[in-house]
């Protein structure tokens, strides 16, 4: 039994054959998947899909690349769309520094604070992406210790790890943890 708890099959890049996938994902017996919004326009794809197959849901939000889009207009869209019982959680958000093209530090943060806001006013989980942020990522989480959920993709520390588990966190692992000179990630699964 598999249930994809994070994909983004909304993306552009599956328009030709996302019809075909899905179906193959039904038939292999995936009995769920999170599809998770990362731009405004991700939102309502994910929510599309979630209301339109049976075994999908939705995970609503803005990534730190697209932080500037976080009006109060597309926060309250993002709030209206989590009426539907589709919508499970808030993503997917948080702080990627990795990148010189993204939005300015300050402007993730207040995006990724807002969204944290949202998800603790609606008791609803996160899905965190942080790349190259740990602490600010980190010091954010603990102003909202109520709200849980996972951080994907996790690139941090052991002691990055202890403390995103203390708050009562998951972390996720990608195909990454395979590579020859994944240790540190290793050293986290351990």
């Amino acid at each position: 039994m598999i249930f994809d708890s994070h994909a983004h099959y909304d993306d552009r890049r599956f328009n030709v054959d996302r019809e075909q996938l899905i179906k193959e994902l039904k038939e292999n017996n995936i009995v769920g998947v999170l599809n998770c919004g990362a731009s405004l326009r991700g939102a309502r794809e994910s929510f599309k899909l979630a209301k339109k197959y049976d075994f999908f849901y939705a995970a609503v939000g803005i990534h730190p690349g697209n932080a500037t889009e976080l009006t109060d207009k597309a926060l309250e869209e993002i709030k209206e769309m989590t009426k539907n019982p589709k919508v499970r959680a808030i993503g997917e958000i948080g702080l990627d520094y990795y990148w010189e093209h993204n939005p300015p530090k300050e402007v993730q943060i207040e995006v990724f604070r807002k969204q944290m806001q949202l998800a603790k006013e609606l008791n609803l989980p996160v899905v965190i992406h942080d790349r190259d942020a740990h602490k600010d990522t980190l010091d954010i989480m603990k102003e909202f210790p109520e709200v849980k959920g996972v951080l994907h993709c996790f690139a941090g520390s052991v002691e990055f790890a202890r403390e995103c588990l203390k708050l009562g966190y998951y972390i996720g692992f990608t195909g990454v943890v395979t590579f020859n000179n994944a240790k540190k990630a290793l050293e986290v699964v351990k």
